[in-house]
Order: C-alpha cells, then sequence, then structure tokens
C-alpha cells in the first residue's frame, strides 16, 4: 500500500476473500524496476469451479430481486470506486507500468456502474397481437452464470464494462483478471465485499489461462462468456465453448489499426492525434493506430513532425506525476517488442528509437519508434506489436490508401484525416473496421456508439446501448385466445 503496508491480494468466492485452496501463488513484479509488487492467489480447478458454483446457487435469488434493488449495490461499488481511484491508479501503475498521471479508468469504471444502475429499466420485451387468436409477447431473461475475462492493458475500466451489465440484467458473474494486472482487480473484490453484494453473485479469481480460463471456457454452468484480449487465446476459448455446451461467447480482440492522412488534412492535428494513440499506454491498446498512410505530397512535413513529438516523451517511474510513457507490462510483452522491432530494421527504415532500456533503466521501457518504408507483406505490418512501434507509409491514390488499410486479418479501429467530408464518407464506408474516426483516432471513442471489430478483431459488440444485449436471452410467449 502507499504507507508501506504488505499489498496482500486475494480473491473473492462465494461473498469471501480468500487465498488459493492449494496455497499457491504467482509474483507480479514491478515492470518500472523488477521488484515484486506482490504475490497473487493462483486460483486453481477446485476454485474456479466453487466460484462457479457460488454464482450458479446465487442466481435464483439475484435475478429476481428486481432492478431497482440490484442498482444499490452497483451505485454504492460506484462511489466505491471513485474514493479510492488515487490507491487504483498506483497499484496498475506498479502492475503493469500505466503512468498514473494517464490513469483515468478509475473514473470510467464509476461511471460504468453508475449508468447500469439505472440502465435496467430500459430492459423490455415487446407484445403484439399480430397473429389472429394469440397474444404474443417477448421476455428478456438473463443467462444465468456469466465468465468474464479480462485483459491487462486497462483492467479497471474492463472490470466494469463487462461486469456492471451482466450485474444490472440480473446474471452472476465470475471474473478472472489477468495474470499480468491483477493487483487493482484485487482491491475491487474488496470493494465489492463493502458494498454489499450477497454471496455469490460477484465472483473475482486471479491466476492465469490454465487452469482457471480453461476452465471457465468449458464449463458447463456457464452459459455466456465475454472476453477482450489476443485473437489467438479469443479462437481457443470459441474452441472450448463448441467442445462443450456452445455457450454464447463476446470476443474483443487484436488491431492493427491504420490512419489515413490525406494531403488537406489539419496537419498538425493529425500528428497530435496519431502520435497520442500510438504512445498511450506504451503502444499497448488494441485500437492504436500503428500503421499510419500518408499521401505522398505531404509526407516529409508529416514524418520530421510526427518524430518530433513521439521523441518527446516523458519516459519513466509511472509513479511520477510527470511521466507519460510507462515500461511495457512485463518481460514477456518488452521482448516481444524488440523481436518485432528486430524484424522491422530487417524489412522497413528505422528512423526513430528502435532501442530497448533494459538495461539502462532496469526497467522494460522501450523507445517511442517508428519505420519508414516497410513492405505491407512484413510481419512488423500484418502482426500486432503491441508496443510504441508504429509504421509510417506512404499512398497517392484514395483507392490505393483504401486497398492497404484493408490488407489486415484485424478490423477494430480506423481512422481518415482529410477536409473533404465526400472523401471522408466514402473512405469511412468503405474501411473493413468496426469503428472508424474521421478527423480524429483512437482512442477517442463515443459513449452511445457499439464498439467491436470486423473479421479476427472479434465477434458482438459493446458499449453503454449494447452490452446488456449481451447477456438477456429472448424467449417468446404465445398465448391462445377463447373463441366466443
Amino acid at each position: 500500500m502507499a504507507d508501506g503496508t504488505p499489498i496482500r491480494p486475494r480473491m473473492l468466492i462465494n461473498g469471501e476473500l480468500v487465498e488459493a485452496s492449494d496455497g499457491k501463488t504467482f509474483p507480479v513484479h514491478n515492470p518500472a524496476t523488477r521488484d515484486v509488487s506482490a504475490h497473487v492467489p493462483e486460483a486453481s480447478a477446485d476454485d474456479t469451479n466453487a466460484a462457479v458454483a457460488a454464482a450458479k446457487a446465487a442466481f435464483p435469488a439475484w435475478s429476481a430481486m428486481g432492478g431497482a434493488k440490484r442498482a444499490v449495490h452497483l451505485k454504492k461499488l460506484a462511489a466505491l470506486i471513485r474514493e479510492n481511484k488515487d490507491e487504483l491508479a498506483r497499484l496498475d501503475a506498479i502492475a503493469m507500468g500505466m503512468p498514473v498521471s494517464t490513469h483515468h479508468y478509475a473514473h470510467t469504471a464509476a461511471t460504468q456502474f453508475d449508468y447500469y444502475s439505472e440502465a435496467w429499466a430500459t430492459v423490455q420485451g415487446q407484445a403484439s397481437v399480430n397473429t389472429p387468436g394469440l397474444v404474443t409477447m417477448t421476455l428478456r431473461q438473463p443467462y444465468g452464470v456469466v465468465a468474464l475475462i479480462i485483459p491487462w492493458n486497462v483492467p479497471c475500466h474492463f472490470l466494469a464494462t463487462k461486469s456492471a451489465p451482466a450485474l444490472a440484467t440480473g446474471n452472476t458473474v465470475v471474473l478472472k483478471s489477468s495474470e499480468k494486472a491483477p493487483l487493482a482487480v484485487a482491491r475491487i473484490a474488496e470493494l465489492v465485499v463493502e458494498a454489499g453484494f450477497p454471496p455469490g453473485v460477484f465472483n473475482i479469481i486471479s491466476g492465469h489461462g490454465v487452469p482457471s480460463g480453461q476452465i471457465l471456457s468449458r464449463h458447463m454452468d456457464v452459459r455466456a462468456l465475454s472476453f477482450t484480449g489476443s485473437s489467438r487465446t479469443g479462437k481457443m476459448i470459441q474452441e472450448e465453448a463448441a467442445r462443450t455446451n456452445l455457450k454464447k461467447i463476446i470476443l474483443e480482440l487484436g488491431g492493427k489499426s491504420p490512419a489515413l492522412i490525406f494531403e488537406d488534412a489539419n496537419l498538425e492535428k493529425a500528428v497530435a492525434l496519431t502520435q497520442f494513440s500510438i504512445q498511450t499506454n506504451s503502444g499497448q491498446v488494441c485500437m492504436a493506430n500503428s500503421r499510419i498512410y500518408v499521401q505522398k505530397s505531404i509526407a516529409p512535413q508529416f514524418i520530421e513532425a510526427f518524430k518530433t513529438k513521439f521523441a518527446g516523451a516523458r519516459a519513466g517511474n509511472p509513479l511520477d506525476k510527470e511521466t507519460n510513457h510507462g515500461p511495457q507490462a512485463d518481460e514477456v510483452q518488452y521482448h516481444n517488442v524488440m523481436n518485432y522491432i528486430e524484424e522491422g530494421k530487417k524489412t522497413g527504415t528505422l528512423v526513430l528509437g528502435g532501442n530497448g532500456k533494459l538495461e539502462s533503466t532496469n526497467g522494460f521501457f522501450v523507445e517511442p519508434t517508428v519505420f519508414l518504408d516497410t513492405p505491407e507483406t512484413a510481419r512488423i505490418t500484418k502482426e500486432e506489436v503491441f508496443g510504441p512501434v508504429v509504421l509510417i507509409n506512404t499512398f497517392e491514390t484514395e483507392a490505393e490508401a483504401i486497398a492497404k488499410a484493408n490488407d489486415t486479418e484485424f478490423g477494430l479501429y480506423a481512422s481518415v484525416f482529410t477536409r473533404d467530408i465526400s472523401r471522408a464518407m466514402r473512405v469511412a464506408k468503405a474501411l473493413e473496421s468496426g469503428y472508424v474516426g474521421i478527423n480524429c483516432t483512437s482512442p477517442s471513442t463515443a459513449h452511445d456508439l457499439p464498439f467491436g471489430g470486423y473479421k479476427s478483431s472479434g465477434q458482438g459488440r459493446e458499449g453503454l446501448l449494447y452490452s446488456m444485449n449481451n447477456f438477456l436471452e429472448t424467449k417468446s410467449i404465445i398465448m391462445k385466445l377463447d373463441e366466443e
């Protein structure tokens, strides 16, 4: 803790904060220093099954409670998250390296719980007399036990965006945090207890994909599962679900997001926004614009301005409020990014950065890195790097820009910068992406729009007006009327 008290993360199973049943833990290291931040419970198979059993037992009463009563607990949790926002930021900093200066995710998490504490009233079926002799209706009903597997890059945010709509609609939850960033989630588990949720309604476990994540994917009592993370893991989850009970799967997966900069764009704004996108969270964002295509006539000016802006990132201790560029989340992520950079040096032209700072800083820092003229077929162009690495290539025509942007198996976010509104809409329509920004880019999103990907970037949509549908079944009822 901030006062020097050792951090003691625990899991929440059936209303109790517990260690792993077999006593196993795993270390979480501060990626800026490589010091051990905490030892975290590793959920065993028995722990995972116990969490599902608790959720199943709690479901009848929770689903029958009524939205207004459920809302009391969601609102209380929102208030507690806001009260503890600084501690949650610190815990993410020492677990996965996000600078406290950029951590606003306790606020976004609290907003989610507040919103869904009131949105439950919009869950309504429909009725009809369009079929002669019948009164027909639909009911919207919760699935039961839902599993939520969240990523490490913004854990507070994803905990809320998935659990709040699931709980508000009457489902019970088993949430698994990532082994890379479990500390803030474990603290929220304590706040769940303080908020007074009935035992078994909201269970939070920690650990690696095997065994706990795999068990949740296979479990016959889990009726829906929402996952955000890599496309590789998303495919494995879907395979496990298909082999067992065909549980509903919602996936928000990786990206290789393109930004198209036309010659009539506001160059200064395009530089600032695209640079912010790839630097945010040290490039560890699924929708970061890691590919930038610039019209050839303005490419020299754009590239020089971008390099200057990107080089100005203030790397350092993520607990320092002056730092805006933290380390990669852990040793695995660091070496993954450095391997991609080494590959990039073989195929493209390195014009900025390209170095890891492990030896000089003892932390997993990677310099902001820019490659030019990288072939569209190169591995670094095709695969998600998940680091502060951007490829800048050029185009001459609109058709060429669209073709290059779409030449990927990902389709999470894309953006176009131009003053020509007709061109902007033509390009937006043609881009194979679930989200398109015009004269803006990620991480900008709208509060009331669905978020999700085309192609290998996932299936299903999430968002304030959409996420509740992920956790509701539709039942059709017909009632025969007696004839006179």
